[in-house]
């Protein structure tokens, strides 16, 4: 079976795509469950390890700081041992993080706290550095769109389970850990009290270490073919110059960046910004994030590309980024009406209206991901591991913008004004969506030559 880079079409059918889709599938919960974990964990080990609003979010910057500085590395080891072995290789360094993890609850550090999460963020870098361009190839292009959606569903599906997980089994009974309670405390008694709380993370961290050895297992001995994305030669530096001829792949690198940041900043500061407004269920709010996200990436498998094309999908999603950030911002946070009006009838528990605004923007979110990839790999051939690579560098956006979101909130004192940071964010995707993503006629030929030779 073969799978191709062409625009226009591919030679895998939909019965041989199955088997593909169906593992790249598990890997995408796995990216979910692990990533979107965060949202709850923020406010746990601003708890267990004392820190304030800036300091909480260094769990966001050593996490997603993770895809840039290993981005380049890992579409080097993609080029020697494949997508496949760069798939197993990815989950265990993952199932390493965890083991980390427990270490870290165990002595109730914040640094090897931050230390786990980055190899966590290593072993992701590596698996989505080779499942995006799977996924985009597996198929016709204008329908990558629809498949990475449908990769979003599961992905986002399991954010939205994990925070609910994680709040029944790690954030009960919290009343013994809160400021009051622990300032009640001598200083033997809070330390004591404070490595109990933190050593809750010992077992899930465990089962999630032996999960991610399994699927390392798994993977490892399923039929899952190489796609064909050209000759695969060793990556030289002709290819990155000619990279970076390409306007539409360092422009969407920028868009990835934006979007990243302002995903995780919806996903995983909606915990704190939730608590701070008084909301009791504040751990699993990402949930709700997550669960907008969902309902995004159902309407674009629905609409996308039957309906609506890809570009379309992300000027409507950088329209609503806009519209629901001022609705965060100028909202009034003692307000539910909203809430009560879209969330009641769910028998959802109601929030503040600037959470809720918060959490929509996980609608606007699901499609800007699988509308950026295609456009940006449109044409690249053989190029495509090197563009891919210095996309997933984009997700660096997920460490820089919510730490310095942190920054502006806790300097100012107001966590809620401190969203005015998603604008130009989404301010960049529009302009992509209209131009950004065109800008490329002009070097293709000038390209398509240096690489050929």
């Amino acid at each position: 079976m073969k799978f191709t880079s062409d625009s226009t079409q591919a030679t895998a059918s939909p019965q041989g795509s199955f088997i593909p889709m169906l593992l790249i599938g598990i890997l995408f919960f796995v990216f979910g469950f692990v990533t979107w974990l965060n949202g709850a964990l923020i406010p746990f080990l601003k708890i267990a390890c004392q820190l304030n609003e800036f300091e909480a979010y260094l769990v966001t910057f050593v996490f997603y700081i993770a895809y840039f500085v290993m981005a380049l590395p890992t579409s080097s080891i993609l080029t020697r041992l494949g997508y496949k072995m760069g798939m197993t290789l990815g989950l265990g360094i993952m199932a390493a993080g965890a083991g980390l993890f427990i270490v870290a609850a165990l002595v109730g550090h914040f640094a090897t706290f931050l230390l786990a999460l980055f190899v966590l963020g290593t072993g992701l870098t590596l698996l989505q550095t080779a499942a995006n361009p799977y996924i985009v190839c597996i198929g016709p292009r204008e329908s990558a769109a629809m498949r990475i959606s449908l990769m979003g569903i599961v992905n986002k599906g399991a954010g939205f389970i994990v925070p609910i997980i994680f709040t029944a089994w790690i954030l009960t009974g919290m009343e013994p850990y809160s400021e009051t309670a622990l300032a009640s405390l001598s200083e033997a008694q809070r330390q004591l009290a404070l490595t109990e709380l933190a050593n809750r993370l010992v077992q899930p961290y465990l089962m999630m270490m032996f999960v991610l050895l399994g699927l390392m297992a798994f993977v490892w001995f399923s039929p899952l073919p190489e796609p064909e994305l050209g000759e695969r030669v060793e990556r030289t530096q002709a290819d990155w110059k000619a990279i970076l001829q390409y306007p539409q792949v360092i422009l969407g690198a920028l868009t990835l960046f934006c979007y990243v940041g302002a995903e995780v900043i919806a996903g995983d500061s909606i915990g704190l910004f939730s608590q701070g407004l008084g909301v009791a269920h504040f751990g699993m709010m990402t949930s709700y994030t997550m669960g907008f996200m969902v309902l995004g990436y159902v309407l674009g498998i629905v609409l996308i590309p039957r309906w609506i094309s890809q570009q379309t999908a992300l000027v409507g999603s950088a329209i609503a980024g806009l519209l629901f950030t001022l609705g965060v911002l100028l909202s009034d946070s003692q307000s539910q009406a909203l809430s009560e009006l879209l969330l009641g009838w769910l028998g959802v528990l109601p929030v503040p209206d600037p959470v809720l605004y918060l959490a929509l923007l996980g609608l606007a979110n699901a499609l800007v991901w699988p509308a950026v990839w295609p456009l940006a790999l449109e044409g690249l051939g053989r190029l495509t591991a090197t563009a891919s690579a210095l996309l997933i560098m984009g997700i660096a956006g997920g460490a820089i913008l919510p730490l310095l979101y942190g920054y502006i909130a806790h300097s100012q004192g107001d966590s809620q004004m401190a969203y005015f940071l998603l604008l130009p964010c989404y301010g960049l995707i529009f302009y992509y969506a209209i131009w950004g993503h065109k800008l490329t006629a002009k070097v293709a030929s000038s390209t398509a030559t240096m690489v050929n030779e």
